[in-house]
């Protein structure tokens, strides 16, 4: 028998005054209450209850066993009500990974959202361009864009899907004219986009004859976030990738024009990964379900700014 059950039968032999009362309460014979409490005497090698025919007494070193057994216990009562109210109740620490332009412009909306209904749920959110190993690096989720992912043993749930689109400041445009193909690519100063999933030197375009592969000249700008391309594009220095994420607000105020907008990069699966489906813990699952709730309306309206007509043409003419 585990030490700990030791100490409830030792407790409930010494509240209820009786080894038959203590049997009543634990289930159990009087016989087997004996037992346990003369075996954890064995183990202590010291009398914690003096015995007579008719009454039982506490010794001096079982009465302070018995306030350390009630205090200890008190305590592993705690703690396992706790652990088991995490897959009831919301709340503690999430530990969330997220790619930066997803990060940026949906999880932080989202993260303020959904704690006004779960305010005992906090956050650390960390926004890099990777994937990391959820157990190594003690994440709970991670926010990922990815064509497919491997099989990692790992739970994963689609949010949406979204991609990648040309952008231009409407200066660049008037001072270097608008390209009409990805071919004509070749004649303009493109920026790369480095991380793992933009290829670097070949652009593959999904667009009206199907997929078109360019190779792009050599770039002045190499940069591995979206959010740093954006300030690149709108400050007139060429024509680079946003992923729909970066692109919307820049769109939406005049700051960047949509360059080749029958075209699009390849679509991506937003996945949302996470370590185990066992035991989840209840912040764990309603932030899932929040998020599968959210997230596709978000990336859908972003995809109607983006492809609207009126996006496409905010280089002045004059």
């Amino acid at each position: 028998m585990d030490i700990f059950q030791s100490m409830r039968f030792f407790v409930a032999v010494a509240q209820s005054g009786t080894f038959t009362a203590a049997a009543e309460l634990m289930d159990t014979t009087t016989t087997n209450v004996s037992k346990v409490v003369s075996s954890l005497e064995g183990r202590l090698q010291t009398r914690l209850i003096n015995r007579t025919t008719r009454r039982l007494a506490l010794t001096e070193a079982g009465a302070r066993y018995l306030q350390r057994c009630e205090k200890i216990l008190a305590e592993v009562r705690e703690a396992d009500e706790e652990a088991g109210n995490a897959q009831v109740m919301p709340s503690g620490r999430l530990k969330i990974h997220s790619m930066s332009a997803i990060g940026n412009h949906y999880l932080i909306d989202a993260i303020a959202r959904y704690r006004e209904t779960h305010p005992s749920v906090m956050f650390d959110l960390t926004l890099t361009n990777r994937l990391p190993d959820l157990l190594e690096e003690g994440y709970d989720m991670s926010i990922v864009l990815a064509r497919d992912l491997s099989d990692s043993g790992f739970v994963a749930q689609r949010l949406g899907i979204t991609y990648s689109i040309l952008c231009a400041s409407p200066a660049y445009l008037k001072k270097r004219g608008t390209p009409d193909s990805p071919g004509a690519l070749a004649a303009h100063d493109c920026l790369r986009l480095v991380n793992t999933v933009m290829p670097v030197e070949n652009w593959a375009f999904e667009g009206p004859e199907g997929v078109e592969t360019v190779t792009i000249p050599i770039s002045p700008f190499h940069v591995n976030t979206a959010d740093a391309m954006t300030v690149a594009i709108s400050n007139g220095m060429g024509i680079g990738v946003q992923p729909v994420a970066s692109a919307v607000d820049g769109l939406k105020a005049g700051t960047l024009v949509r360059v080749l907008p029958q075209y699009h990069f390849e679509e991506l699966n937003l996945f949302a990964i996470y370590p185990s489906r066992k035991f989840v813990d209840a912040k764990i699952k309603t932030w899932i379900e929040f998020l599968k709730l959210t997230i596709p309306q978000l990336l859908a309206a972003d995809q109607t700014i983006v492809d609207s007509p009126k996006e496409h043409n905010k280089v002045l003419a004059d």
